[in-house]
């Protein structure tokens, strides 16, 4: 990852701000693999969050939401294996029992937690053994905590997902640190995915929850794997003000530096998710400009990022535009035919309502042996534009799931 000028990667994903600690142990949710991870802070955080669209919400969701009104939180409990979700009251129940369990481990009211859970729908959770599991990982909580803990929240993931920066912010080192999980169900307006993002420095609640925001909706919501919208998605940013720095809000002068750096540290955990997405061999990031407003070139945007007969061309390796153009023209975005330019990493394959391909054929195959490329498409009808980050759609991703449980 590129940091910008005065910006700097560091290691530690979710535990490089100061003050965070974090574990991860295996309770037995998946059959002996790592699933239950904490994120805590030394002390209480102010806490923004970002949700599923979906109207069919986990029972962590809900909670979640309900805590968020608090403004604070010392942190979070995660399961994976397990999503919680159309368990009914005892769902609810159980996802309180989770946050009050970590709250008696740590020393805090229950009420100061957040929980999440991710993997299949409609299972009750196993309670005996998430208990053990928050018993055996509160001891081992440490501020190294970050890498283990970003690999019990995986599911179908190959890969684990973290980064961290720093920045000079009001005289004071500031880190923000993140960790997700996502691989399939993944579909912009949030995706099956968790995401913790945290930071060292202080922050007025009003402030971040516009901050993660506009950061979800330029990194996780620019991202999708398959058209599948979750009912688990959840974003959370915790900032706890150990850096010592100055109160951060909108009006701050340095206030830029500081969502750059939420931006960057969520731009690249969605990326990440993109390119571990299930079956997935390709990287494709799609730009659509000249629409006739925003709003269009993002429909156009969509509607190609999610088409199966586009991904499975990309896996394909064939430079199909009569199907980026057919999913153009059904998006609702206004186009003319004849105005409309294709191309694979600035090659033309289509072009004043004319192929280009046949005769440029295998440099446009080459470009879709790469293992990452870009689709640009111009309509030609005003300065509209957007970008979507996708992949291709293989064999794979039909075996992954219809075999995966937990």
């Amino acid at each position: 990852m590129e940091a910008g000028p005065g910006m700097r990667v560091v290691q530690g994903g979710v535990t490089a701000a100061r003050g965070f600690s974090a574990a991860g142990v295996s309770a037995g949710i998946k059959s002996k693999k790592l699933d239950l991870a904490l994120v805590v802070s030394d002390r209480p955080a102010t806490i923004a969050g970002v949700f599923t669209t979906n109207r069919i919400q986990g029972a962590t969701v809900k909670l979640c939401r309900e805590r968020l009104a608090a403004g604070t939180s010392r942190g979070v409990v995660v399961n994976s294996g397990n999503a919680n979700a159309c368990t009914g009251l005892q769902g609810q129940a159980d996802a309180r029992q989770m946050a009050r369990l970590l709250a008696e481990g740590i020393g805090c009211d229950e009420r100061q937690v957040l929980v999440c859970s991710t993997g299949t729908i409609g299972i009750p959770l196993p309670m005996e053994k998430i208990a053990r599991g928050i018993a055996a990982a509160v001891p081992l909580l440490a501020p190294d905590g970050g890498e283990i803990a970003s690999r019990a929240i995986m599911t179908t993931d190959t890969v684990n997902k973290q980064c961290a920066v720093e920045e000079s912010i009001g005289g004071h080192v500031v880190r923000v640190g993140g960790m997700a999980k996502g691989a399939g169900m993944i579909e912009p307006h949030m995706a099956t995915l968790l995401g913790f993002i945290t930071t060292d420095a202080a922050v007025r609640q009003d402030a971040l929850q516009a901050c993660l925001k506009r950061a979800v909706d330029l990194s996780f919501n620019r991202v999708t794997v398959d058209g599948d919208q979750s009912c688990n998605d959840t974003i959370l940013l915790f900032a706890n003000g150990a850096s010592g720095g100055p109160m951060l809000d909108a009006g701050h002068p340095e206030w830029p530096r500081f969502v750059d750096a939420v931006e960057r540290v969520c731009r690249e955990l969605a990326m990440g998710i993109v390119k571990d997405g299930e079956g997935a061999t390709k990287f494709v990031t799609v730009n659509v400009r000249g629409a006739a407003s925003d709003g269009d070139a993002d429909m156009a945007a969509r509607a190609i990022s999610r088409s199966l007969l586009v991904k499975t061309s990309w896996y394909g390796g064939d430079p199909n535009w009569g199907r980026v153009i057919d999913a153009v023209g059904y998006s609702g975005a206004q186009v003319q035919e004849e105005a409309v330019e294709i191309a694979y990493d600035g090659l033309l394959a289509f072009q004043a309502g004319r192929p280009v391909i046949h005769s440029r054929l295998s440099e446009l195959e080459a470009v879709l042996r790469q293992p990452s490329f870009t689709l640009s498409v111009d309509l030609h009808l005003g300065s509209g534009q957007a970008v979507m980050y996708t992949c291709d759609c293989s064999e794979a991703y039909v075996k992954i799931n219809s075999e995966y449980m937990t």
